[in-house]
């Protein structure tokens, strides 16, 4: 709440800042305004100022040049050459040169003692301004010569007015020209001034003395000047005359200043509106004048003062929203965060929970299935009919898939736990697919479908990676093409991956190729290059690319890469039911099946293909698919495994069959190949035929060579005609070993007489080595080996060969648990003690004891597995230190391997284990493999 009430004064405070700025910024751009005015009007004003001052100079030049003019005409020539009508007509034609001058007029200095010539002489007597005759005095200034526009002065005399008086002794003591007051003109009633000047005789010199210009006057000019007349003129020839008022002053008396020209009354003009004062200099020293411009309006107010800090206004009102929204934003995102943390620790903690929830279930259910798994195993271990042994295996093959269920559904667990962690140990690939396919053999042979592998010779016989999870990939992706095939094949390929390989092809492919395949198809009427001959999705898979890999591993095998790294490619390629176009994007979607009717129809969980991607790129690889529907579906991944050191992993085999030559009869390019890379594993040399007859003609060739086996695929015999070619061979005195390779159990039952006994596919090399053994009656001791390179001498000889003699402790609070390890244990000659608890467990390993293991269950009442370890460990150190203490030798004499078995299969788990002192870990169920994995590494064979 508080922090909304301090957004809330932010806002406040923000708005009245901005309407601040509003204020500051609209009364500047106002004042700038006024300003730019102000200099308008100033120079404006210093304009008309000037000008007026100019004409005045130049009416004045002209002024004085008359007064030359008279002086030098009427005073210097005698008899005089200037009359009254000279005179007049001479200023009517020189009038434009004096444009301010209302009218001129010149008087005579008449001396007192003159005055009766004087007025004899002109013939008129001389009078005052109010037309009576002027009274005596020592002086007068009538005037004789005047302007047409000012006769009617003629006669007066100048000097009976007191300021024209005035003037006419400035003017004379000065030798300037010298203005009047204001007043009307007699004609015109304007406003206006008298100019008064001097007339003087020649030779006054320039600094003469007053006495001198006194004596050297004759007379004197005057002008009359229409100041309003004069003003309006000078106004309307310039610009911007209607924006301004201009008043002209006679400011002599500072206090009482004469208007001269303007308005009356200052009304006609805004109170508000600046003013400016030019100093008018008209050249009379004893007057000032002054002219005050103004505007006629009030200066308006810009709109630049208006728009642009309102622009300003919304700019800080946006700049505060988005403060306002970022700091809201801040606040939101950083609740947003707490909650996130607190969401982040409730996953957390049902990530806990869903760990020890799986871990809980893992073990609930996994130890009954223990006993269940390990009972039925004991079970087929004694004398059953075949009715109970068929109900005792299918008991053990459903447990065995809820098995495997669970451990998809762990396995997806770790994976999005991220706790899913890969080995590293050196396994045999081909081995290991073999093994695959013994997996599915059964249900190839009853759908009658071709089941292959084909491993290139580029591929290292060991690689150093994760046989389980490689195991698991390749299981998945058969499982699925064994689900959805009901005739044709299912082919796997490895290969070495080349540079730049994506196995991702994009499935929709263009519908233009696809409608030129089926043409193709249906006008040539020929089966596509495959393994079974049925059309595969992945046009890559054909036998001429199949050709063109099988050539390059061929001619390349002494070229082959030796950096450590192995980049592979596998591929499964099927011939089912495909994908719909719409369900191929959910493919690795987890529980995602193609449609509804998947799941009732074939079974599944949808959750396989989610882990298969998922391992694939624990591996390093990636993976992708090829599907049409009702044609198939081609699976490619890649992985990164290390190349592996080649051991005694191929001794399994066998060497009795290296030199030994045959002869293969089959039509089908890529299936024969597969034949050869299984017989070439076993060391035979073989040649191939598209027919019976062709291989006898390499037969009967190859005369220091003999051959010794005849393989013939079931779909190129023909009894008709090959039987004969059969018994000719047989008159030619040698038929070698004839073997028939059949995909259906059906066909042992009617095995012709030539043959010497039939193979059913999937082909393995194991199981041709087995075969041949039996043709040719050759015995064999050692019983082979495992993918992982270790010896098997039969069925469960390994483990007993390990076992035999040992003695175990069994740690197990469950009796079923207890009876079912000590079943299995005691099989393989173990001696075998079990305890139902830790403590009990912990009084019977007190050194010294004769225990060669321990099998100890995690979770246990009173003392669990993990606490009864450390006890051990620690009377175990106890024991070394004080034997160390008396022998001097450094060397731990007492350590009991110490396996875990529990039904918890969580990494947490096993590194708990670890972490104890456990030194190694056995998941319940646990069958022969693993067992014998588990502690090969700990006890010797006696």
């Amino acid at each position: 709440m508080r922090r909304v009430l301090n957004r809330g004064l932010m806002v406040v405070m923000w708005v009245l800042v901005s309407a601040l700025i509003w204020v500051g910024l609209h009364l500047y751009i106002r004042g700038e305004s006024m300003r730019r005015a102000e200099e308008g009007l100033v120079s404006m004003c210093e304009e008309r100022a000037r000008m007026l001052q100019d004409q005045f100079a130049v009416s004045v030049n002209h002024f004085h040049a008359l007064a030359i003019l008279i002086s030098t005409f009427h005073y210097e020539n005698q008899p005089s050459v200037i009359d009254q009508k000279t005179f007049a007509y001479y200023t009517a034609k020189t009038a434009f040169e004096r444009p301010l001058l209302n009218g001129v007029a010149y008087a005579q200095r008449v001396l007192k003692s003159e005055r009766e010539a004087f007025e004899k002489q002109q013939g008129w007597i001389i009078k005052t301004f109010k037309g009576e005759p002027a009274p005596e005095k020592d002086e007068y200034a009538p005037v004789i010569y005047s302007q047409k526009t000012v006769s009617y002065i003629e006669a007066l005399d100048m000097m009976s007015g007191e300021e024209d008086y005035e003037n006419i002794l400035k003017a004379r003591a000065t030798g300037k020209a010298v203005l009047t007051n204001p007043f009307r003109l007699l004609g015109s009633k304007h406003l206006g001034v008298v100019l008064t000047f001097a007339v003087y005789r020649a030779g006054l010199p320039q600094a003469a003395t007053l006495q001198q210009r006194i004596d050297a006057t004759v007379g004197y000019l005057g002008g009359a000047f229409d100041v309003e007349s004069l003003v309006e003129n000078l106004l309307r020839q310039l610009a911007g005359n209607q924006e301004i008022l201009v008043n002209v002053y006679d400011v002599t008396n500072a206090s009482e200043p004469l208007i001269m020209y303007g308005p009356q009354s200052a009304t006609s003009s805004s109170p508000d509106s600046p003013h400016h004062v030019s100093v008018l200099d008209f050249g009379d020293p004893f007057r000032k004048h002054e002219m005050i411009c103004k505007y006629r309006e009030k200066v308006p107010v810009p709109v630049s003062a208006i728009t642009t800090p309102s622009g300003v206004f919304v700019i800080c009102m946006l700049v505060g929203y988005i403060i306002f929204a970022a700091w809201s934003r801040y606040d939101s995102v950083k609740e947003d965060c707490r909650k996130m943390e607190e969401l982040k620790v409730q996953a957390e903690a049902a990530d806990v929970a869903k760990s020890q929830f799986l871990a809980t279930v893992s073990h609930e259910i996994r130890t009954p299935m223990n006993g269940v798994l390990g009972m039925l195993d004991i079970l087929l271990g004694t004398d059953l009919n075949l009715t109970q042994k068929d109900y005792a295996q299918t008991a053990q093959i459903c447990g065995k898939t809820l098995v495997s269920l669970i451990n998809e559904v762990l396995d997806r667990a770790k994976i999005e736990a991220g706790k899913l962690e890969l080995e590293d140990v050196p396994f045999d690939l081909r081995f290991l697919l073999d093994d695959v396919l013994s997996l599915f053999s059964s249900k190839s042979r009853e759908k009658g479908i071709e089941l292959a592998v084909f491993v290139s010779e580029q591929v290292p016989e060991i690689v150093i990676g994760d046989p389980g999870r490689f195991r698991q990939i390749v299981t998945n992706l058969v499982g699925n093409s064994i689900k959805f095939t009901e005739r044709g094949h299912i082919f796997i390929q490895v290969h070495l991956a080349p540079e730049n390989f994506n196995s991702y092809k994009h499935r929709d492919q263009t519908e233009k190729s696809d409608q030129q395949d089926k043409m193709l198809h249906d006008t040539l009427n020929f089966a596509p290059n495959t393994l079974s001959g049925f059309e595969a999705a992945d046009r890559r898979n054909s036998w001429e690319n199949f050709r063109l890999l099988f050539l390059s591993s061929e001619t390349n095998n002494n070229h082959i890469s030796k950096s450590r790294k192995v980049n592979l490619v596998v591929s499964v390629e099927d011939t089912g039911i495909g994908i719909p176009v719409l369900a191929q994007d959910r493919v690795f979607t987890p529980f995602m099946q193609a449609d509804s009717s998947t799941s009732r129809t074939y079974g599944g969980t949808g959750i396989g293909l989610s882990i298969t991607k998922c391992l694939v790129e624990l591996m390093g690889g990636n993976i992708g698919f090829v599907s049409k529907p009702r044609v198939g579906s081609t699976f490619t991944f890649t992985a990164v495994f290390h190349r592996g050191r080649n051991g005694n992993f191929g001794e399994g085999l066998g060497s009795e069959f290296g030199g030994m030559r045959a002869v293969l009869v089959d039509k089908g390019p890529i299936r024969s190949s597969v034949t050869l890379y299984h017989l070439k594993r076993l060391g035979i040399c073989a040649d191939v035929a598209v027919s019976l007859r062709a291989g006898i003609n390499i037969i009967s060739l190859r005369n220091t060579e003999k051959v010794e086996i005849l393989l013939i695929e079931k779909d190129t015999w023909n009894p008709i005609t090959d039987n004969l070619l059969m018994d000719q061979m047989k008159q030619n005195g040698f038929i070698p070993k004839t073997i028939l390779l059949s995909t259906s159990e059906s066909n042992k039952a009617k095995l012709n007489p030539y043959f010497h006994t039939v193979i059913t596919k999937p082909l393995r090399a194991s199981m041709i080595a087995s075969c041949l053994r039996n043709i040719f009656e050759i015995s064999c001791d050692n019983g082979g080996i495992n993918i992982y390179g270790q010896k098997i001498n039969g069925s469960g000889s390994a483990l007993r060969g390990l076992l035999d003699g040992k003695k175990v402790l069994v740690v197990d609070d469950n009796k079923v648990n207890l009876k079912v390890a000590h079943g299995i244990l005691k099989k393989y000659g173990v001696e075998v003690k079990c305890v139902e608890s830790g403590k009990d467990a912990l009084q019977l390993v007190k050194t010294p004891h004769d225990f060669d293991a321990c099998f100890m269950d995690v979770q246990m009442p009173e003392m669990d597995g993990f606490e009864a370890t450390r006890q051990i460990r620690l009377m175990e150190s106890n024991v070394n230190e004080q034997l160390n203490v008396l022998e001097g030798s450094g060397r731990s004499r007492w350590h009991l391997p110490v396996l875990a078995m529990t039904a918890d299969v969580i990494q947490a788990t096993y590194e708990e284990c670890i972490k104890c002192g456990m030194d190694g870990y056995i998941s319940k169920p646990f069958d022969e493999e693993q067992l014998y994995q588990a502690i090969s590494r700990f006890l010797i064979p006696k």
